[in-house]
């Protein structure tokens, strides 16, 4: 079919690279050939597809318990990211999802995927535990409402717990970590008054950025990034220091005019601060920043990782360090999750149209270089997770991603007898190069 899309993506003046903010100007040059334009839909490889999300529970008098007191409601959870683990000893890989506490009636807000089928789509099950959960927000050494989760090269799973359920505080929120070789916890830092506003804070998104890498290293040297959109700011996450800051000024705010969400015909209104996070990949010869943008806005922004992690250049209030953000351009239109692949292409899943577009960090961000590579409007419907993952049997990245169709939970249009909830998954390269996913 004969591809038509809006006037979105215009080249806008100005427009940035990170290489115009690069220590080393001799850059590599990138290793893949020009992206190939996609003339019609194109199918990832669906690995998982739920009508509603099957849970699974210890016991069959827990399940019918819960559904009595109102602790579970089939349609009160709303998935919203994926977690990919590939053992490095070469065992199978694991799937992990999240269904935060937006209301009453979930159950456990991060889950693994069984191999159990049921009449919903693939059964899961509560991880760490279903006691890391029961407790709804009494216990706080457990898990209120988890809404993404990230997982790093050494096999340890970085939780943002937003520690509400319904905009009601009930544990201060915290960031926990959990070694998926052992399932146990390894780290736990709790946020401090100072770094979230009670009933106003929802932190929906982390991103742990390790310094120390494996094989050298062993995943200590670690800055973590956590998004809170409705209180409008970053919070810095400073693991070897124990302390953590927040970053909030114009450029972690919505636009009004990016407040209404329209995807595939029908629209919900969100004023929404920052979501997407990503960071500069070492190897590429330039100055690191964090990458991101807020989901009400169309603005994509970065700011220097050296000038970021540095607790004293934020003293200031709103006013702080305004002058080292790099606005690198403009969409035209939202994006929610974004991820960044080793060679530098950072991919993000559009509302309209609805495709999966990537952008070469060293070329200015405009719609000569911003690419679409997949357009689906069946199966892409609001991309609320999007992961890249390395694979440690020929080191290929994969692009994993979470689609949820939220419009029509806003808009209460959902219907159960359809596919709502997909994991879908390409080949990083494969995409790039316009091929086939496998």
């Amino acid at each position: 079919m004969r591809l038509i899309l809006p006037l979105i993506l215009l080249v806008l003046s100005p427009s940035f690279s990170l290489s115009q903010y690069q220590y080393n100007i001799n850059r590599p040059k990138p290793q893949l050939p020009p992206f190939k334009f996609p003339t019609q839909d194109k199918e990832l490889v669906r690995v998982f597809e739920w009508k509603n999300i099957q849970y699974g529970f210890p016991s069959e008098q827990e399940r019918q318990e819960v559904l009595r007191n109102g602790r579970y409601n089939p349609d009160s959870p709303i998935p919203i990211d994926i977690g990919v683990y590939y053992p490095q000893n070469g065992g199978p890989a694991r799937y992990f999802i999240t269904t935060p506490r937006f209301g009453q009636g979930v159950p456990y807000s991060l889950a693994y995927v069984t191999s159990i089928q049921g009449s919903n789509g693939t059964e899961v099950q509560a991880y760490p535990s279903y006691q890391w959960h029961s407790s709804h927000g009494r216990n706080c050494d457990g898990l209120t409402s988890v809404y993404r989760v990230h997982i790093d090269a050494c096999g340890q799973m970085w939780i943002l717990d937003s520690g509400e359920i319904e905009f009601v505080q009930h544990c201060a929120p915290q960031v926990v970590v959990i070694d998926l070789a052992t399932d146990q916890l390894i780290h736990r830092y709790r946020l401090p008054s100072a770094s979230f506003k009670a009933g106003v804070s929802r932190f929906v998104n982390i991103l742990a950025d390790i310094r120390d890498p494996p094989p050298q290293g062993q995943c200590k040297d670690v800055f973590a990034y956590l998004a809170d959109p409705t209180s409008k700011a970053i919070v810095v996450y400073d693991v070897l220091g124990q302390q953590s800051w927040r970053v909030e000024n114009k450029f972690t705010y919505p636009d009004a005019k990016f407040g209404t969400h329209t995807v595939a015909g029908e629209s919900f209104e969100l004023l929404d601060g920052p979501l997407a996070l990503a960071v500069t990949p070492f190897g590429l010869g330039l100055r690191r920043h964090l990458i991101f943008h807020a989901l009400s806005n169309e603005l994509e922004l970065a700011i220097p990782l050296d000038v970021l992690n540095n607790a004293t250049n934020w003293q200031k209030g709103l006013g702080s360090s305004l002058s080292e953000f790099v606005t690198l351009g403009r969409r035209g239109v939202q994006c929610a999750s974004h991820a960044i692949s080793r060679q530098g292409y950072l991919f993000c899943g559009f509302l309209n149209p609805i495709g999966i577009f990537a952008w070469d960090i060293r070329t200015p961000y405009n719609g000569q270089n911003v690419k679409l590579l997949a357009l689906n409007p069946e199966t892409l419907q609001f991309v609320s997770g999007l992961k890249i993952v390395s694979r440690p049997s020929d080191g290929r990245e994969e692009l994993w991603l979470f689609s949820n169709r939220l419009q029509k939970i806003f808009a209460g249009t959902i219907d159960y007898t359809e596919i709502n909830y997909r994991v879908l998954r390409c080949d990083v390269d494969d995409l790039l190069q316009g091929r086939g996913c496998f």
